[in-house]
């Protein structure tokens, strides 16, 4: 008898199930459907008693085997324990037809070909992106490179004006470089590449010293050019 009960027991809720997920036709709110209304039916069904169908629920609740019934309780989430504790039964195995499963399987086809291909532009999007960057840092590079070579240039050459005695100090301030080098108009673009060919000068160029001198009462950072030119006798 309760093999019987189970067995219409199982036929019924894979029924409901497969209708939940192909369509809802009978407008369920869940595919857990409650105990009473699963008893009603099987009882109905089979012409066993209630005590028949708690025995049938007893022994779900204790059997290691996957009998395809879930008892679930009113936390879907949390596994049932004791028969107090059952709110609803469902099925492990949707009945669906042949269009349902065919639609199903078209519907998946189609959202597995949607993520591939938003993965692909995803993927190209961060592509383009780092080769734009990369492509931006080496003009960066070079930017700062060409800076560093304009810089060390104008200490040079200021430096060999001061041995000529056609300049009063030996050293030239660091913003009067930058302001001779860069125009107004471009200073905020070129802000990075002039601060990053200043690094540079400090950590790699031993030709050029920083130093802080007070020029016109202010204080000032300057740059030295510590290589001393050598004149014939007609230049000096």
């Amino acid at each position: 008898v309760i093999m019987n009960i189970l067995h219409e027991l199982y036929n019924y809720l894979s029924i409901q199930a497969g209708n939940f997920e192909c369509g809802n036709p009978e407008n369920l709110k869940s595919k857990c459907i409650w105990v009473s209304e699963a008893k009603d039916h099987v009882v109905n069904i089979t012409g066993s008693s209630s005590q028949k169908f708690e025995a049938a629920l007893h022994w779900i609740l204790n059997s290691n085997k996957d009998l395809g019934i879930w008892l679930k309780g009113r936390d879907l989430s949390e596994p049932v324990t004791r028969m107090e504790e059952v709110f609803c039964l469902e099925s492990a195995h949707p009945q669906m037809g042949l269009g349902c499963r065919f639609r199903r399987a078209v519907v998946t086809a189609i959202m597995n070909l949607f993520l591939f291909f938003w993965s692909l532009i995803t993927l190209w999007g961060i592509l383009i992106f780092l080769r734009y960057r990369w492509r931006k840092m080496e003009e960066e590079e070079q930017a700062m490179y060409e800076m560093v070579k304009k810089i060390i240039a104008v200490v040079q050459d200021h430096y060999k004006e001061w041995e000529r005695n056609l300049e009063r100090y030996p050293y030239v301030g660091i913003f009067h470089v930058r302001d001779s080098l860069i125009p107004p108009q471009s200073r905020k673009k070129m802000k990075r590449v002039w601060e990053r060919a200043v690094d540079f000068l400090a950590s790699n160029e031993s030709r050029i010293q920083t130093e802080s001198h007070r020029v016109a009462g202010e204080d000032m950072l300057v740059w030295r050019w510590t290589q001393p030119s050598y004149f014939s006798d007609s230049e000096h």
